[in-house]
């Protein structure tokens, strides 16, 4: 019976499956770790929001709209646009399907049609939007931000792996790999680990009791009618539903910082 891997191997898997970074050069983990990835998803988060925080936070004293660009292209060549490719067959496929078999046929398809792009479009619009009013009041505010929204949109998108079933067979999915659900142990590490950047932007910042209500609640509730739009069409996930709802949710965090900050 095949060993079970290590927890640094199911980490060291994450990091390469979820960004471009050479981890892969270093060491390559067994491929029965990538099925347990999605409990280290948001430690990942930690290292790309870092990035696109970093940018912002020296670069916006300077000029908020280069700040503002940095941080959105450094965070897509660090993942490879692997999130924002899956946003673009989630909107062709959910946009343009009819059944089941046609919204799987579509996600499929590597070609991206209208709602691939006009999705993107309004996606990237609206986050550099977010993102220049934040690092315009505060570029210390709004890296805070980004160090917390990424972790805390992967643990929110992680549940729809642990709610749902693949909506694919194993052979049919682009990386022939169904993630594990996590265990308890592992869960309480995906929570914890989406929950302490969220913890330091609320200790760096002195958000009040509501702002931080309506910063977990916002995106929770987005997360949650995600899950059940996806599951009432095709009845389970795939990795371009799990890469759409993580921006989504994401996204929704940065609207919900602008109206309240």
């Amino acid at each position: 019976m095949q060993e079970s891997p290590n927890i640094f191997s199911r980490i060291w898997a994450a990091f390469i499956l979820l960004t471009r970074l050479p981890f892969w050069r270093i060491y390559q983990p067994p491929k029965k770790a990538y099925e347990s990835v999605v409990e280290y998803w948001p430690l990942v988060g930690w290292l790309t929001a870092a990035i696109s925080a970093a940018a912002i936070w020296f670069i916006a004293p300077y000029n908020v709209l280069i700040a503002t660009v940095a941080a959105i292209v450094l965070r897509i060549l660090v993942t490879g646009a692997l999130h924002e490719d899956g946003l673009a067959d989630f909107m062709d496929g959910f946009g343009g399907g009819t059944s089941r078999e046609k919204i799987l046929a579509i996600m499929k398809d590597s070609h991206i049609g209208t709602y691939g792009v006009l999705g993107l479009v309004c996606y990237i619009l609206t986050l550099a939007a977010c993102l220049f009013s934040l690092a315009s009041l505060s570029p210390k505010l709004a890296a805070l931000t980004v160090l917390m929204a990424d972790p805390f949109a992967k643990m929110l998108a992680a549940q729809t792996v642990m709610l749902m079933p693949y909506a694919r067979r194993e052979e049919e999915s682009k990386a022939h790999n169904i993630y594990r659900r996590a265990r308890f142990p592992q869960y309480v590490f995906l929570l914890v680990q989406g929950l302490l950047p969220l913890g330091l932007f609320i200790w760096q910042t002195g958000a009040g009791t509501v702002q931080v209500l309506l910063l977990v609640l916002v995106p929770s509730l987005v997360c949650a009618f995600l899950n059940h739009y996806i599951y009432r069409k095709i009845k389970g996930y795939t990795g371009d539903c799990n890469g759409a709802v993580f921006l989504l949710v994401e996204l929704s965090i940065y609207i919900t910082a602008s109206f309240l900050i």
